[in-house]
């Protein structure tokens, strides 16, 4: 149940730490205001877990599930909704008129939360710089700061920029940008079209996943009289891409929207200095440009009423794994992470938690006890808010099993570019496998020196959040790790617990890199654990501790297709194939 929209929680509820009464309602609209009122598609292949885990496994690793079949098959999570539900721990702000209505069309929203000031690139980014606004997508960068160089660069280079909104929410464990694009979209396009005229920018991008998503921010461009039309001062648009990890990295973002493939370029360049088009862009996170259309109307004396001094405001969190139901929270930043997760229904001290999502890190027991919900409070405890993901773990399942799952699904987002990606994170799921199945100390170093080689080498950030998210789990559950290594495991199995793809999602045959369906299989029968196709094909074949082919479960890429059937017809053996799955 959200909190009323009002000034204080409902009579009987503590505030959360952090919180601040001192808050009052924001301004209403005019009586003149409140009168005012698919597809470029292709879908990444959702891989079946319990499939890909019985094409990679061995027999070893397999049975360090407690079974002979897949991991997940008790309980597998499974995806998250697309819209959850929404709890409000203090004062709604970001979500303020929820309770009222599913989506705030434009009348609405101006009812709610009032008109919007008009603002200099100076006062803009004053206001930013104030309240401290960081970007909410996982990186955590100033605000102000990039704005401030985007406006530079545009200066220096006599051009308009541009202005993109990152709502290309790839990772499986956020739903929070979905929400406020579904449910708040004027409030999103308020805070980009404050940078938007501030910068004097020609273009502005929103860039989406889901289908739904796009249609109500489409709508939303409708309802403002936005369009992407010639001889308009400010060209509008919303863009789709395939609902992938790799689509909400912002260089891949801009190639999506400016009609090419969404993927990394295989070069680091700045945004706010060649962009959309060639032109410095302001890119940055749903949420920020949402929080940046609160603090232009609240002022930031008043949006400083909630939080921490050094982090004043609200934040959004997406909270699932071990809870009663997922749900997205709103809660003023600073709240104790016990407070939210006795919130949402879970242990108050679960034996880890999972903060930040997949590029994120893990914290144990302790940690996650002490943990305050922001940047500085995690920081202080070994961890990230990344893009604000929050996964407890329940007592039954296997910490190490479950970062498994989620590690074999980064290897197969993969935008196959690059080596540190293309074969360090196949690499580093298979050799994480293999000491949970057993494979000692020798497993172990290979887990550590595989995530080293991988980190700050990729063509993006990728391979430097699946490494930080994999060597979190051997810090943070070192017990579990020594009972894999030293002994006979931790004798739990793996529930599944992690939000991942759910089996059989639906075949896009015109995904970019993708051979139409086509995966390697090996007949057993025949195979001498010979080891030339993990030569050959190093990205999708690994050869387990008894020399024996451990196969990728993701598709066959384009770019590897050639060497794949190199390697089946130099299989000795003639064990190896490349077959289509229906």
């Amino acid at each position: 149940m959200n909190a009323p929209t009002g000034d204080r929680p409902p009579s009987g509820d503590r505030p959360p730490p952090g919180s601040s009464s001192g808050e009052q309602p924001p301004p209403r609209a005019s009586s003149g205001e409140r009168s005012a009122y698919r597809e470029h598609v292709y879908e990444e292949r959702v891989r079946g877990e319990r499939a890909a885990y019985r094409d990679r496994a061995t027999d070893r690793e397999r049975a360090a599930y407690g079974e002979r079949g897949a991991p997940g098959e008790q309980a597998a999570a499974g995806p998250l909704p697309d819209v959850p539900e929404v709890l409000v721990l203090g004062v709604p702000r970001l979500t303020s008129g929820f309770d009222d209505a599913e989506r705030l069309e434009r009348r609405a929203h101006l009812v709610v939360h009032g008109s919007m000031p008009s603002l200099t690139e100076d006062q803009v980014t004053e206001a930013a710089d104030t309240v401290g606004l960081r970007g909410r997508g996982g990186a955590g960068f100033p605000f102000a700061r990039k704005m401030r160089a985007v406006g530079e660069a545009a200066r220096r280079r006599g051009v308009r920029p541009a202005v993109v909104v990152n709502g290309c929410e790839g990772e499986p464990a956020c739903r929070k940008d979905a929400v406020l694009l579904r449910r708040a979209p004027h409030l999103v396009l308020d805070g980009a079209l404050l940078a938007a005229g501030a910068l004097g920018a020609r273009t502005l991008v929103v860039g989406v996943t889901r289908e739904a998503t796009e249609e109500s921010v489409r709508a939303a461009l409708a309802e403002q009289g936005l369009a992407d039309r010639r001889g308009r001062a400010l060209r509008a648009r919303v863009v789709r891409l395939p609902e992938r990890l790799v689509s909400g990295e912002a260089s891949a973002l801009l190639r999506g929207a400016e009609g090419g493939t969404p993927l990394p370029p295989g070069r680091r360049v700045h945004a706010s200095e060649e962009g959309l088009g060639g032109v410095p862009t302001l890119l940055s996170n749903t949420e920020t440009f949402a929080q940046l259309a609160l603090a232009a109307r609240l002022g930031p004396a008043r949006y400083a009423t909630t939080g921490t001094p050094a982090e004043p405001g609200t934040l959004l969190l997406t909270v699932a794994g071990a809870v009663g139901r997922p749900r997205v929270v709103e809660a003023p930043s600073g709240v104790a992470l016990p407070y939210v997760l006795e919130s949402c229904g879970a242990d108050p001290a679960p034996p880890g938690v999972l903060v930040g999502g997949y590029h994120g890190g893990w914290l144990d027991q302790a940690a996650a006890y002490g943990a305050a919900l922001s940047y500085e409070g995690l920081r202080a405890q070994g961890g990230t808010l990344g893009a604000g993901a929050v996964l407890p773990l329940p007592a039954a399942t296997c910490p190490l099993g479950e970062t498994v799952r989620a590690a074999l699904w980064l290897a197969g987002e993969s935008a196959g570019q690059c080596g540190p990606c293309r074969l360090g994170l196949p690499a580093l799921a298979g050799a994480l496998a293999d000491v949970v199945g057993g494979g000692g100390r020798e497993a172990l170093e290979t887990v550590r020196r595989t995530a080293h080689s991988v980190r700050r080498r990729g063509a993006c950030g990728h391979p430097d959040g699946a490494a930080r998210f994999v060597l979190s789990a051997l810090t943070a559950f070192a017990d579990d790790l020594a009972a894999h290594v030293l002994g006979d495991g931790c004798g739990r199995g793996t529930t599944g617990v992690l939000p991942l793809p759910s089996p059989g999602g639906p075949d896009t045959p015109g995904a970019p890199g993708a051979t139409g369906g086509e995966r390697l299989a090996v007949d057993w029968t025949l195979c001498e654990g010979h080891g030339l196709c993990a030569g050959l094909l190093p990205e999708l074949v690994r050869l387990d501790t008894d020399g024996f082919p451990v196969l990728a479960a993701e598709e066959v890429p384009a770019s590897s297709r050639g060497r794949a059937l190199r390697a089946v017809r130099r299989c000795p053996a003639l064990a190896l194939r490349l077959e289509r799955r229906e």
